[in-house]
């Protein structure tokens, strides 16, 4: 009996990958790194560096003159904690913040309002809000300080026109809050307010004319329409704008001829006490524990607004 023996099989030829495939290959998952790359590797030199840094200055003694005088652990936070000073700057810092926060937003919110409208000259005025923040800061708390000056300020002059007494703006605290918080609004409700009309224009014109359709007036549109659609952009200016006033520094530098906040310390701030710690009593250790506390503060008050935004955001959806 014959066995037909078949022949073996050909192999298939392995197809050896070029570098040209490979380096497509690595192109296509290497690349979008490659392209963020940039903003981490700043932030890694000007933000993480700095602030590990501090944290390490913060637990050793170091003056600005001798250097690093040794390791001291906790003591600097433990000698900032107890410093009456330190309150007083938590408490002018919160102070100023509110008081200039609250107004700055409703203000931004009816500029914008009445920039979305048919105005003539639409970019003259969108660019004319945005002046104030383009001026130095330094410029601007050396005009509104002699604007809110005790002596020969031009509101104290006005309030002794028409017959009522002078505001002690340098020597009450309360007055010295208020006067520093206008010069935080000149600067800032302008920008403010070109953020909320972007996310005016972004409204479907549908919703409007619904509404006029049944029958609401500007007002209720405003209420109702405006309002509830510039939800996450309000989130968005509170965050920034609360990160941004618990840092405040310039206004309040340059509200007086000393910088140091007032003889008393009534309007100085966070920022303010680090640098006289940092370069009046040169003591580099202690301003940085001030520079750490201010970030845990800072830390702290975004987690809350994290989640009293994720709580609104859960409510607006249920609805």
């Amino acid at each position: 009996m014959a066995v037909t023996v078949k022949p073996p099989a050909a192999r298939t030829p392995v197809r050896r990958v070029g570098f040209s495939s490979r380096l497509a290959r690595w192109d296509v998952k290497v690349s979008p790194y490659l392209y963020i790359s940039p903003f981490f590797i700043l932030f890694a030199i000007v933000g993480l560096f700095p602030l590990i840094y501090t944290g390490w200055v913060s637990l050793h003694n170091w003056n600005l003159i001798g250097g690093n005088l040794g390791f001291s652990g906790t003591e600097n936070f433990t000698f900032v904690l107890s410093q009456p000073y330190f309150w007083n700057a938590v408490g002018n810092t919160f102070s100023i913040f509110l008081i200039s926060a609250v107004p700055q937003i409703i203000l931004a919110i009816g500029i914008a309002a009445v920039l979305d409208a048919n105005l003539r000259a639409k970019t003259f005025w969108r660019m004319g809000v945005l002046v104030p923040y383009v001026v130095a800061p330094v410029a601007v708390g050396l005009i509104f300080g002699n604007v809110f000056a005790d002596q020969s300020g031009a509101i104290n002059g006005l309030l002794t026109s028409i017959g009522l007494d002078p505001v002690p703006w340098h020597s009450n605290t309360l007055a010295s809050h208020v006067a520093i918080a206008t010069m935080v609004d000149f600067r800032w409700t302008g920008y403010n307010a070109l953020i909320f009309l972007a996310a005016m224009q972004a409204v479907p014109r549908d919703m409007y004319e619904a509404a006029i359709l049944d029958g609401a007036s500007r007002w209720r549109q405003f209420i109702s329409v405006t309002v509830p659609m510039l939800r996450p952009t309000i989130i968005f200016v509170v965050i920034t704008a609360t990160i941004g006033g618990l840092q405040i520094f310039d206004e309040p530098r340059v509200f007086d001829a000393y910088g140091l906040g007032g003889a008393d310390r009534q309007w100085q701030t966070l920022t303010m006490y680090i640098w006289e710690l940092g370069w009046g009593q040169r003591n580099l250790g202690r301003a940085s524990a001030v520079a750490w506390l201010l970030f845990v503060i800072i830390v702290l008050i975004a987690a809350l607004n994290f989640l009293i935004t994720r709580r609104i955001a859960s409510q607006g959806g249920r609805k």
